[in-house]
């Protein structure tokens, strides 16, 4: 018998479960027989499409065992099985992104990380909320040998070689004291009808009943041993929409998405035609926990036939919806196709296109708090679309939102379009890190003064890279105002007049400034700040954000242009400044003091203070 200690995550997993105050424990019992309908599943394509295991006596079952007297809870599958090595790499190590991403979410407190469990339902290691001690036979199909794995859910677990006929994996669960509920019948029936009714393999259930014989002083009771099916077994997807209630596509959801909240959205359709396909989607509340991950699990499974195929092909939707749980259930596709045909696959293709389609018509649509709490989670996944589906683009750009610098809330291209300008036919934007940063902006005042709507975009890592492809929408042009000049009602001629008036002082601040500034001009965009900063549009590093991006790098440092504020009292006080020093003080303070309103650290932070203490003492 070989000892092993366990990942150290996974003992900090196993204590959250084994000292969990989640009041939700009956999930467990769902975790476990997902995982049993996984095997089959994988066992059932094997049986279909490999000679070595096709058996024509072969029928897939989940069987579960309530034992009052011993206080214990068994469930198992006749599915694939695992080898010593799976028993290690699935229940020893953390193997699925999912849970990676949920040790990483884990506080320290009890009370939150309990909650966590019933964002992530953390698969087999859900049962160390009921159990003091766990036993996994299991024998893979195609070998000999099986392994019994055992722990008590504490620092370690045993594996050794044990005999068992069938291949499947048997879960051997002793309850805790306090546990005992899960051993009754009707409460144990009422947990699989509301998780798992719509598992595709019957759910037998074995347990001892009380039953009368005879009547009156003739009469004997006796416990009698019963196996009843507990659930459907009948592929949800396959039914009707008029056949099922909204109650039935939830709690089938709640299966598949390890969820303990209702979807946001779902969406059943069967496609007819060339191609024959059926397609049930989900939208869950929650983004999954490894959205951002790269090794992110996709949520959507491919049936062929109600055959399983797959459930970790990344390609069956776009990367975009990877959010998106959910069943694939082609009619044309072969049952051996392989990875690499299902990724050149026209027919799987085609699902994709027409899926990804109507989940974009689906997300349109939503309203209200549903709209809210869909842009809440997956706004910066459909901006991800806009970069990377151009075939969807337009239905995406109907979609993404923005913070505005007029409206509450969050706002759509087409609803700032309806209060625009419509002879300029300009959407005007600013990016940045920090929306207060960008709303507090000098370079907002001109566009604030005349009530024009500025997009405020401050998902700077996103915005900056994904906006500036976009181009236009509907014939309107998307302008960074940071590029371009600002509203004004002065004429060219004035213009002209005031830069004159100030060509000696933008000299010389520029000759003060040298390099780190591309060139300094009078400001007609300035309505209180005395300074801004702005990107020269004509600079070949500006058009360069996207590809340092796309190379994971930093965007070098280009040199900004300074504008000034003509009407300012410290501009004007500057201009008749005799004394060198403290006018090089005040240059360097107009420029880092706009960076710093732009959200730009200055290049010497030490100067900065330096400068501005100097200042304030010749203030006082």
């Amino acid at each position: 018998m070989a000892k092993h200690q366990f990942q150290t995550e996974i003992g900090q997993l196993l204590k959250l479960m084994t000292h969990s105050l989640y009041s939700n424990k009956e999930i467990f019992i769902r975790e476990l027989i997902s995982n049993s309908s996984d095997a089959l599943d994988k066992f059932n394509y094997l049986s279909l499409t490999d000679n070595k295991f096709k058996s024509g006596d072969w029928s897939g079952k989940v069987f579960m065992k309530l034992d009052k007297e011993d206080g214990s809870l068994t469930i198992g599958d006749n599915g694939l099985g695992m080898s010593e090595q799976d028993l290690m790499d699935n229940l020893g190590t953390i193997a699925k992104s999912g849970t990676k991403a949920f040790m990483e979410n884990l506080t320290g407190d009890a009370k939150k990380d309990s909650n966590l469990i019933g964002q992530f339902g953390v698969g087999f290691y859900s049962v160390f909320m009921v159990a003091d001690h766990v036993d996994v036979i299991s024998k893979k199909a195609g070998e000999e040998q099986a392994y019994k794995f055992s722990t008590d859910g504490t620092g370690e677990y045993e594996v050794k070689p044990v005999t068992k006929e069938e291949h499947g994996t048997v879960i051997y669960i002793k309850l805790k004291e306090d546990e005992v509920e899960f051993l009754d019948k009707h409460r144990v029936q009422e947990v699989v009808k509301k998780y798992s009714n719509h598992i595709a393999y019957p759910i037998m259930m074995n347990f001892m009943e009380e039953e009368t014989e005879g009547e009156g002083d003739d009469a004997v009771t006796k416990m009698v041993n019963k196996t009843e099916q507990a659930n459907a077994a009948t592929a949800l997807w396959t039914l009707s929409k008029s056949e099922l209630k909204k109650e039935d596509y939830v709690e089938f959801y709640k299966t598949i998405g390890h969820d303990t909240e209702e979807p946001l959205a779902y969406l059943h359709n069967k496609v007819e035609g060339a191609s024959e396909f059926t397609t049930l989607f989900y939208i869950p509340k929650k983004a999954p926990m490894d959205m951002y991950r790269p090794d992110y699990t996709p949520g959507v499974k491919l049936y062929v036939k109600r055959v399983f195929i797959t459930d970790d092909d990344k390609e069956l939707l776009p990367s975009y919806l990877r959010f998106v749980k959910g069943i694939i259930d082609s009619e044309d596709l072969p049952l051996n196709v392989s990875r690499e045909l299902l990724q050149e696959n026209k027919i799987l293709a085609n699902i994709k296109q027409t899926s990804t389609k109507k989940i974009l018509q689906a997300i349109k649509k939503l309203k209200g708090e549903d709209s809210v709490t869909f842009m809440a989670q997956y706004n910066r996944m459909m901006k991800e679309g806009v970069y990377t589906d151009h075939v969807n683009k337009d239905l995406l750009l109907d979609i993404v939102k923005y913070k505005s610098s007029t409206q509450d809330g969050l706002v759509n291209f087409e609803e700032y379009v309806s209060r625009g300008d419509s002879e300029k036919k300009e959407i005007y934007y600013i990016t940045g890190a920090e929306e207060q940063v960008l709303r507090n902006s000098p370079l907002l005042e001109a566009y604030n003064k005349a009530n024009i709507e500025v997009l405020i975009m401050d998902d700077e890592e996103v915005d900056s890279l994904v906006t500036p492809m976009i181009g236009t929408y509907k014939e309107w042009t998307l302008k960074d105002i940071t590029a371009i000049d600002a509203p004004d009602s002065k004429t060219e001629e004035e213009k002209e007049e005031v830069a004159k008036e100030f060509k000696e002082l933008t000299d010389k601040i520029k000759e003060v400034l040298g390099t780190e500034v591309k060139d300094v001009k009078i400001s007609t965009r300035l309505t209180s700040s005395a300074s801004c900063v702005l990107k020269d549009p004509n600079d070949p590093m500006a058009g360069m954000a996207q590809i340092f991006a796309q190379m994971g790098e930093a965007m070098p440092e280009a040199p900004l242009i300074l504008e000034i504020n003509p009407e300012h009292e410290m501009v004007k006080k500057l201009d008749a400044l005799n004394d060198d020093t403290l006018f090089n003080d005040v240059a360097w303070i107009l420029l880092d003091s706009a960076k710093i309103s732009e959200g730009i650290q200055p290049k010497d932070k030490a100067a900065f203070a330096s400068r501005i203490a100097t200042l304030a003492t010749k203030a006082l």
